[in-house]
């Protein structure tokens, strides 16, 4: 079986390690879950599906976050996001990434649909918060409209007042697709070419390592953050929890709500590094 909470159970299993490497990277993950690894491509692992598993489908997609202070470390080139479609990341049947996935057994497209976590990790003299975070806890709103909002201050603080608000809503619109800044632009005569990046920082409500905003995440705790929309989705993520771990090792995990200021509740499960 695969899934979220089984890596989980992994880096519990060997949690001894976050204090043997100064870079999350070099943590010896077991790889024989991922379905892809990847370095400067997202997703950095891919967890390999669980194959006729009616309680965990596997596939979730990871992104490794590290940083020397209680800060989440700024995302390069994207949007934190809680799913992606496999089609935009698997562009090809000649991509890295689908020949990764197809070698490890994956019927790749038999889940279109992918979770995205963070495994987020943070240093503060010789303390450490390691958080693996579904994304939707950095996406309060869709990254399109995130995106189009930006260009509309743009517009405003370049004095665009002579623009009507038809046009101005169009060119947000226009404005506000992602995929276009991760084209290189060719300018004809120019000995350059031109590339727009996108860098994505974490406000202080996000921040799931600020001690004030969230104390509840203590110093040297390794924690997994789902969120739950009612009593009987965070009752079912215990009850996975407890599937993937078991009954006994259960009773060394602490589990709490956290209150997102944005964003709504999301439970946490901890355990002591």
């Amino acid at each position: 079986m695969y899934s979220i909470f089984h890596f989980w159970k992994s880096l519990v299993d060997t949690k001894s390690e976050f204090n043997k490497i100064d870079k999350l990277d070099r943590f010896p993950f077991q790889k024989n879950m991922f379905s892809c690894e990847n370095k400067g491509l997202f997703p950095d692992f891919a967890i390999k599906l669980s194959k006729n598993d009616p309680n965990f489908s596997g596939g979730e997609l990871l992104e490794l976050k590290d940083s020397k202070a209680y800060n989440v470390s700024s995302f390069n080139s994207t949007i934190p996001t809680g799913k992606k479609n496999i089609k935009d990341i698997v562009l090809s049947q000649n991509s890295k990434i689908f020949k990764q996935m197809t070698a490890s057994g994956d019927d790749i497209f038999s889940l279109e649909i992918r979770d995205v976590y963070y495994l987020v990790r943070g240093k503060k003299n010789h303390n450490q918060k390691i958080c693996l975070v579904y994304g939707s806890f950095f996406e309060t709103i869709p990254a399109k409209q995130l995106i189009g909002e930006a260009f509309s201050q743009v517009l405003d603080e370049a004095g665009a007042n002579e623009i009507d608000e038809d046009t101005k809503n169009k060119l947000k619109e226009i404005l506000s697709k992602q995929d276009s800044f991760s084209s290189v632009r060719n300018i004809k005569k120019a000995s350059v070419n031109l590339r727009f990046r996108v860098m994505t920082e974490v406000k202080l409500e996000a921040n799931i390592l600020n001690p004030t905003q969230y104390p509840a995440i203590s110093d040297n705790t390794l924690n997994l953050v789902c969120p739950f929309y009612s009593e009987d989705e965070k009752q079912n993520l215990v009850s996975k929890m407890e599937l993937a771990i078991g009954t006994e090792q259960m009773r060394d995990i602490k589990v709490f709500p956290i209150k997102h200021p944005l964003n709504g509740w999301f439970l946490v499960f901890q355990s002591k590094l």
